[in-house]
């Protein structure tokens, strides 16, 4: 398993959102959340309701899910945002492309 590199602050459009990893999520269903009014990314190492931990891996896609959300929000896309599996399969590729890019 590799280390959790994510960064503390990023900038989509012209907002700044930080980025905090919490010991658990709150609602059984998350792992992450975009707060648009609080700028802010949030996600879970583990489910709080269930107790369920979560996998590195899995927390850097949720980051690159919500990371998506807020992408989409900026650019005013309400339509795509909503649809979850558009938001997820280009999260898992966008996720895919970074961890395989080779500079």
């Amino acid at each position: 398993m590799t280390a959790l590199t994510l960064p503390k602050k990023i900038k989509i459009g012209e907002r700044w959102y930080s980025v905090e990893v919490v010991e658990a999520m709150q609602d059984k269903l998350d792992m992450g959340r975009v707060m648009y009014l609080e700028q802010k990314i949030k996600l879970g190492l583990r489910n709080g309701v269930t107790g369920r931990k979560f996998n590195l891996d899995d927390v850097k896609e949720t980051f690159w899910h919500e990371l998506v959300h807020a992408i989409l929000r900026d650019m005013e896309e309400h339509k795509l945002n909503k649809r979850e599996d558009f938001v997820e399969g280009f999260a898992k590729r966008l996720n895919i492309a970074i961890n395989s890019a080779r500079f």
